[in-house]
């Protein structure tokens, strides 16, 4: 198991804890990695794509012209497709572009980017967020004394109370904070470094070992 040293706040090392390599240490996969993203980015479209057809179209309730003896093809409606103005065929329509992968495939994914991010030395480990009062300052001196970019995912374990350090790092822009049980590839890949409470590593562990 890779160890890697705990900072806390201020940036010094305060400790040191043991990565499981099941999670943080493996071959990234990057056909794994590739799937999740693409289920997710299809999950976050809209869907609202919408054209009229034929019978949605206003007007084109009489015939153009009579049926026989104007030399032309027969025309029901003004508004049949082949008309300026008439619906359109096989338009768009709302969908819902959701879909999932297996569970397996997306556990992989997850221990892909981890480990890459491990590797890449973009991954920290601090002991805990203590803000006393939201302040976006006090949050921005925070990610400055651990070296930690504006785009920074910070992760903390679902039983902490972290509450001041989500309300004073929203505003910063790029900079995101979740609970140990909410990451997922997209944020993860995102991410230039991703920081992690000591009680996070633990939970994502449990969870994904």
């Amino acid at each position: 198991m890779a160890k890697i040293d705990v900072i806390n706040q201020t940036g010094a090392v305060v400790d040191s804890i043991e990565l499981n390599d099941v999670v943080f240490g493996i071959e990234p996969n990057q056909q794994c990695i590739y799937d999740v993203l693409v289920m997710q980015a299809a999950g976050k479209r809209q869907g609202t794509a919408k054209t009229k057809g034929r019978s949605e179209v206003s007007g084109g309730g009489r015939k153009p012209y009579r049926q026989k003896g104007t030399g032309r093809a027969r025309q029901g409606t003004i508004r049949a497709p082949q008309f300026r103005g008439g619906g359109t065929v096989f338009g768009a329509v709302p969908r819902d572009y959701h879909y999932r992968v297996n569970k397996k495939v997306r556990n992989l994914a997850l221990r892909s980017v981890l480990s890459e991010k491990v590797a890449e030395t973009a991954f920290a480990v601090i002991d805990q967020f203590n803000v006393d009062a939201p302040k976006t300052k006090t949050f921005v001196g925070i990610m400055e004394a651990i070296n930690a970019p504006k785009k920074t995912l910070f992760v903390v374990g679902k039983e902490e109370d972290a509450n001041n350090a989500y309300l004073s790092s929203r505003n910063i822009p790029e900079a995101k904070m979740l609970r140990s049980d909410l990451i997922n590839v997209f944020d993860l890949v995102k991410a230039n470094k991703v920081v992690m409470t000591a009680a996070a590593v633990k939970e994502v562990e449990e969870a994904l070992a």
